[in-house]
C-alpha cells in the first residue's frame, strides 16, 4: 500500500462521513461508528509498514557509484548519472537516500582537500576540550606565513560544507563546478596561501534526553540575543531538512537536539572567529575573499564588526550571487564606500560574463557571472575573479594606478 493509496482511503472515509452527517439519526449513529474506526487507525504505523527501512550504505561503493576521470558521479555498472527516484512513489525515502549520499560526498570532498590539495585540517575552537563539539577549517601550509597573498573561501548556506559550492552540482554535474577545488589549485599555483571556511558546521546533534536538554543552547549564561540567533538558525536548517516529510516520523526516528559549537554557532560567528584567530594574524600583505550567496552576508557582518581591521587587511572581495543587503544589515556609509571600491558581485544573469548589471543597492558593482543558475556563479566567474584580484593587487602597489582603477569602478557603477 503506497502513500497515495492511503490518502485515497482517507479521502473516501471523509466523504462518507460528510454524506452521513447530512442524514437522520441512523446516519449520525453510523458517523459516530466511522469516527471511532478512524481514531483507531495509526497512519504513521501504516506508513512505517509500507516504507522501506531508512538504512543506506556509508560508502560510494555501497551506493554503486564512483567519480570518473572527468569528476562526474556515475553508476559503477551502467555508467549512468545519479538517479534520484530510485523507487517510485517513495519521495521521502528517495530524499533520505539522497541525503545519505550527500554525507558521503561531504567526506569525499574533505579527503580531496587533504590528499589532492595538500591542505591541513585545523580544529575549532583552538582551545577546545576533548569532549566539547568542534568545527574545523582547512588551510594551506603557507596560509599564515605567505608574505604576499592569502585567499579565503566562503560557501553559502544549507547542507554544503568546507570545499563545496553546491552539493547538487557535485552529484549531478561534476566536481569542478560543485567544489572549491579549482579555486584552491589555481590559487596555490599563483602563489596564494589558502583558507577554506566551514560556516555551516554550527552544532552536533544528539538524541534528546533530560540530561542533554540541560546541555543544549538554552544555557542561562549565554546572552539571549545570541541564543535566539542560534535557535533560529537551527530551526531554519531543520525546516529545510524536514521539508519533504509530509507525515511525522513514520519510522519512529530518534528526536535530536543541537549542541552548538562554541564561538561557531552560526556562519557570521564562524567567520568572525576565524578572522580573529587566523586571518588577522597571517603575514600576507594582500588578503582576498571569495564569498558565495550567504557567505557575502557573513562578510558584510564581519565588516560591520571589524571595519577598521578589514579595511587594513583586505585588498579585494569577490562576491558570487551574494544575498547581503547593506540596508537590512545596517552597514554604515564608510562601509558602503569601501565596498564600492574594493568589491564586485558576480550575479546570475542571462548577460555575457562581466557585463554590468543594474543594482538597486548603493554598495558594490554587479556584473554578470555568465549564467542564470545561482549555484553555478562561482564556477563560471572563476577566471574573471582571479583577474580582478590581480588588478586589485597591482593597483594597491601603484598609487596612480589605484586612483585610476577607483575612478573606473566609480564610473561603471554610476553608469548602471
Amino acid at each position: 500500500m503506497s502513500i497515495s493509496i492511503i490518502s485515497l482511503i482517507w479521502l473516501t472515509l471523509w466523504i462518507n462521513m460528510a454524506q452521513l452527517q447530512q442524514g437522520g439519526p441512523d446516519e449520525k449513529e453510523k458517523t459516530t461508528a466511522l469516527k471511532d474506526l478512524l481514531s483507531r487507525i495509526d497512519l504513521d504505523e501504516l506508513m512505517k509498514k509500507d516504507e522501506p527501512p531508512l538504512e543506506f550504505p556509508d560508502t560510494l561503493e555501497g551506493f554503486e557509484y564512483a567519480f570518473n576521470e572527468k569528476g562526474q558521479l556515475r553508476h559503477i555498472t551502467t555508467g549512468e548519472p545519479f538517479v534520484f527516484n530510485a523507487r517510485e512513489d517513495l519521495h521521502r525515502w528517495n530524499q533520505k537516500r539522497y541525503e545519505a549520499l550527500g554525507e558521503i560526498i561531504t567526506k569525499y570532498v574533505y579527503e580531496l582537500l587533504e590528499k589532492d590539495c595538500k591542505l591541513k585540517k585545523i580544529s575549532l575552537p583552538v582551545d577546545a576540550t576533548e569532549s566539547e563539539p568542534k568545527n574545523f577549517i582547512f588551510m594551506s601550509e603557507d596560509a599564515m606565513t605567505n608574505p604576499d597573498k592569502l585567499m579565503v573561501l566562503i560557501h553559502g548556506s544549507g547542507v554544503v560544507r568546507a570545499g563545496q559550492w553546491a552539493r547538487k552540482l557535485i552529484i549531478n554535474e561534476d566536481l569542478d563546478s560543485g567544489t572549491q577545488i579549482p579555486y584552491i589549485k589555481r590559487a596555490m599555483d599563483e602563489g596564494y596561501g589558502v583558507i577554506v571556511l566551514n560556516p555551516n558546521e554550527n552544532y552536533i546533534e544528539v538524541e534528546k534526553t533530560k540530561s542533554q536538554v540541560q546541555l543544549s543552547s538554552d544555557g542561562s549564561d549565554e546572552p539571549a540575543e545570541k541564543r535566539e540567533r542560534k535557535d533560529k538558525n537551527f530551526k531554519e536548517v531543520k525546516k529545510r531538512r524536514d521539508f519533504y516529510e509530509k507525515y511525522r516520523n513514520p519510522q519512529k526516528e530518534k528526536e535530536m537536539i543541537p549542541l552548538y559549537i562554541r564561538d561557531n554557532g552560526c556562519p557570521e560567528e564562524h567567520l568572525i572567529y576565524v578572522w580573529d584567530h587566523f586571518i588577522t594574524h597571517s603575514a600576507a600583505e594582500n588578503t582576498f575573499f571569495v564569498a558565495h550567496s550567504y557567505g557575502g552576508l557573513a562578510f558584510v557582518e564581519l565588516m560591520i564588526q571589524r571595519e577598521a581591521d578589514v579595511k587594513n587587511k583586505v585588498t579585494a572581495v569577490a562576491l558570487t550571487d551574494s544575498v547581503h543587503n547593506v540596508w537590512h544589515q545596517e552597514a554604515g556609509k564608510t562601509i558602503r564606500e569601501w565596498m564600492r571600491e574594493n568589491c564586485c558581485n558576480w550575479v546570475s544573469s542571462s548577460e555575457p560574463l562581466d557585463t554590468s548589471v543594474e543594482s538597486m543597492l548603493p554598495d558594490c558593482p554587479r556584473v554578470s557571472a555568465g549564467t542564470e543558475r545561482h549555484e553555478l556563479t562561482s564556477w563560471k566567474s572563476l577566471p574573471s575573479i582571479f583577474k580582478f584580484f590581480t588588478e586589485a593587487s597591482e593597483a594597491k602597489n601603484s598609487p596612480l594606478k589605484a586612483a585610476l582603477t577607483r575612478r573606473s569602478h566609480r564610473i561603471k557603477h554610476e553608469e548602471i
